[in-house]
């Protein structure tokens, strides 16, 4: 069968107390008031994309969660765009239900099988209604695999699968519904608890493997209760189950099975087989085995790393202002314009693929990429030049305390790029008190504001994660 060529995931840098919102120990991912799931599954997919193998080109991209940015617009063009995959890929969307990162992962390995090469990516911004369990235990996060690239020897190989669809009125939420809603536990638990069961025995079947055989198993579904009742009549001892990352991320929708799967992956060995099961609507269940590839095919960032990586001091009603869950009073500036759809076409590979132009003549590096050289003036005389994954130092910077922002002040700094080429940019996830000339930084995809119903985005800088 095939499998996983390559895995990324994706960690906001924003933490908010449990204790902050009366909900226990522990803290939740929160993703910032410029990021949506779109924004973070190109992160994700980043993180996949940047090991895969020369020649491995992608011809497929799935995005799936059940928070897109847009009800109507493919959100999968804009991953596309961002992550500078060619015109001619076959883009979709999948949404629904939080089964749907593993069943976009599932899907994505029968087109692998077929000979294409798909990326999947899986993001959720997980907003629950406030003092309520799906506020406290969720999380903001990202997972991204690239699957079946030909030719190239997968990090991790599915062996064995198996499925189950139940109609049941679990977790749902309808059009106009500010948050999803949830049935009493113990009736979930008394449907799933034995779906699971039969589905997870199903899939061991398929794989040739017994319960004993498994490294590790992940567990992901709207019902834990359902989880409790599970282990004893599969045959899974408790040490088998993997950390679900509940008190440093909470439960991230539609990416968390990919999440905890790429946790997994990250601290794998050769032969290791891993089981992930999906509790939602049914059941998926897949069943992989590391390779030895595993050792040269990991990401630039661990799951671990980005855990770590955070800032865990979000105060509660900043959280619930970016979420637009608390009325506030906006800043008192004019609201910013609609993008237009001209311009916004004209600049997709500035705008969304951060590609810069290098004069062939003199060297020098335009940016934004021009046709004509702002020092020799050579005509349509350059080359293209990604700038996505450049390094780059702050030359000089202004704090904007009155334009318009939800977390104000607006940081802007002008960035000299290792590589030659400065702009001017916003900054993001930092200190304002702690900027300083010289800081190194990197970029990353966001959202600058929303307008008609419109997102606009563009790149900002951070400091290095």
């Amino acid at each position: 069968m095939s499998g996983i060529v390559r895995y990324g995931s994706y960690v906001p840098f924003n933490r908010i107390q449990r204790s902050a919102i009366g909900a226990g120990r522990g803290e939740r991912a929160a993703a910032s008031y410029d990021e949506d799931s779109a924004s973070m599954a190109v992160e994700a997919s980043r993180e996949a994309l940047r090991e895969l193998p020369e020649g491995a080109a992608v011809d497929t991209v799935a995005f799936a969660s059940t928070s897109a940015p847009y009800f109507e617009k493919l959100n999968a063009a804009t991953l596309q765009a961002a992550t500078n995959l060619p015109k001619s890929v076959t883009a979709l969307d999948l949404g629904g239900s939080t089964r749907s990162g593993l069943s976009a992962l599932l899907a994505g390995i029968d087109m692998a099988s077929a000979g294409r090469t798909v990326l999947v990516a899986a993001s959720d911004v997980v907003v629950g209604a406030p003092s309520g369990p799906r506020e406290s235990g969720g999380g903001d996060a990202a997972a991204a695999f690239v699957l079946g690239a030909n030719g190239t020897e997968p990090v991790a190989r599915l062996i064995g699968r198996a499925s189950c669809t139940e109609e049941v009125l679990d977790v749902w939420k309808s059009p106009g519904m500010p948050f999803a809603k949830q049935w009493e536990e113990r009736f979930g638990a008394d449907v799933y608890t034995p779906l699971l069961v039969e589905t997870f025995g199903r899939a061991l079947a398929d794989a040739g493997v017994s319960a004993s055989d498994l490294s590790k198993v992940v567990l992901d579904g709207t019902n834990a209760r359902v989880f409790r009742g599970f282990l004893r009549p599969a045959g899974i001892a408790p040490e088998q189950i993997l950390d679900g990352l509940a008190g440093t991320v909470g439960r991230a929708g539609s990416a968390h099975a990919g999440l905890v799967l790429a946790s997994a992956l990250d601290g794998a060995s050769a032969g290791d087989r891993i089981a992930v099961a999906v509790v939602a609507d049914g059941v998926d269940v897949a069943v992989f085995e590391v390779t030895d590839a595993i050792d040269g095919g990991r990401p630039k960032h661990s799951v671990a790393s980005w855990v770590e990586s955070k800032r865990n001091d979000l105060a509660y009603t900043t959280y619930l202002k970016w979420r637009e869950v608390l009325p506030f009073e906006p800043p008192r500036r004019p609201d910013p314009d609609r993008p237009a759809a001209p311009p916004m076409q004209r600049a997709e590979r500035w705008k969304f693929g951060f590609l810069g132009s290098r004069c062939n003549r003199c060297g020098n590096t335009n940016l934004p990429p021009q046709r004509v050289c702002v020092v020799c003036q050579a005509v349509d005389d350059s080359t293209v030049e990604p700038y996505a994954d450049g390094e780059c130092r702050i030359s000089t910077y202004t704090l904007d305390r009155l334009a318009y922002s939800l977390q104000p002040p607006v940081i802007g700094a002008v960035v000299d790029f290792d590589k030659g080429g400065r702009m001017l940019c916003q900054l993001t996830d930092v200190d304002p008190d702690n900027v300083g000339i010289g800081d190194e930084l990197e970029m990353t995809f966001r959202r600058l504001y929303t307008a008609g119903g419109v997102h606009n985005y563009f790149w900002k800088a951070r400091p290095k994660r």
